[in-house]
């Protein structure tokens, strides 16, 4: 039987990206660091929404918020995150139709 203790993360990682407001935010911050309100500008999310979803990010270590003045700028904690997101384009892209018509899994 194949084991990997990495697989408990993984399937909490990939939980994690399952949810659309937190890979709207994840998508808006490839292009760059932004600060809560234009995140809620650019997702269409209320700011609580935005908040709950940035600390959710930031506790698994996908997004850091660097302070800047009285603003708070969040980015991409790490270059695999940005990687990640990459691959998930291409994968999506590729299996579309397969992916699309899976009777498990429903869009949210």
């Amino acid at each position: 039987m194949l084991e990997d203790k990495r697989f408990p993360t993984k399937a909490k990682l990939f939980r994690g990206l399952a949810d659309q407001s937190r890979l709207k935010i994840l998508e808006v911050l490839r292009t760059g660091s932004k600060c809560v309100s234009e995140l809620v500008t650019l997702t269409g999310l209320s700011q609580p929404n935005v908040s709950a979803h940035l600390s959710c990010l930031a506790e698994c270590g996908l997004v850091v918020g660097i302070p800047e003045g009285r603003r708070v700028y969040y980015r991409l904690a790490r270059d695999d995150v940005e990687a990640l997101l990459g691959l998930a384009d291409l994968v999506s892209d590729n299996c579309k139709d397969g992916i699309d018509s899976c009777p498990n899994y429903r869009a949210t």
